[in-house]
């Protein structure tokens, strides 16, 4: 398997422990970096490449591991978790997983099942990135409507009818239908069942975007 363009981050207080898992993974062919904080993992400029974060629970100096995970979410840095521990807790467990870790491992681990947990995450983050990529496309697309192209948008997306929205307008079913039908070629939607998937992806029959 060709991991090259996938990157382990490693943080762990423990210098021994980085050096250690820095080896396995670049064994199997992951880029790897690795930080003895948290505070300089935050700092880090993230590619956009599929990614996982093996991190420790406890470090005594700075922020946690469980904080560092409410951290990631409150910034949407969308890397998926492994946590690993020596002094792990169920309640910690729990906490974790409930936030979207993938998986809780105590030390000692085997090797099979950090690099399954690992699998799991990329796989995940890979997901991710798709979506992300396809609603920022999506966004893009919407800006290039005027603002009468995206109040009938929205309002296609809230299952109205060209005669409803007329109504709702105050103009005529043809004028909707023109104003619709632009819609459709600036998102690059090949029908309606595709443009309501759009404007579900972004929210924008509940919100602005």
């Amino acid at each position: 398997m060709n991991n090259r363009r996938q990157i382990i981050y490693v943080v762990d207080d423990d210098v021994s422990v980085c050096r250690s898992l820095k080896l396995l993974l670049k064994q199997h062919g992951f880029r790897v970096e690795t930080f003895t904080s948290a505070k300089e993992f935050l700092a880090f400029k993230y590619p956009a490449q599929p990614s996982c974060l093996v991190l420790d629970v406890r470090m005594p100096e700075g922020i946690s591991g469980l904080k560092l995970q409410e951290v990631m979410i409150d910034r949407q840095l969308l890397i998926p978790i492994v946590f690993i521990t020596s002094f792990g807790t169920i309640t910690m467990s729990v906490k974790a997983m409930k936030a979207g870790a993938i998986d809780f491992i105590p030390k000692p681990f085997t090797e099979k099942r950090l690099l399954n947990a690992i699998e799991i995450a990329i796989f995940k983050n890979k997901t991710q990135i798709k979506e992300q990529r396809e609603k920022t496309t999506i966004k893009e697309h919407i800006n290039t409507l005027s603002p009468r192209e995206l109040e009938v948008f929205r309002f296609v997306a809230q299952g109205m009818l060209n005669k409803q929205i007329a109504s709702k307008r105050g103009t005529s079913i043809q004028t909707i239908k023109v104003h619709r039908g632009r819609v459709m070629y600036k998102m690059h939607a090949k029908n309606l069942i595709e443009l309501i998937r759009f404007a579900q992806k972004v929210g924008i029959s509940t919100s602005k975007v």
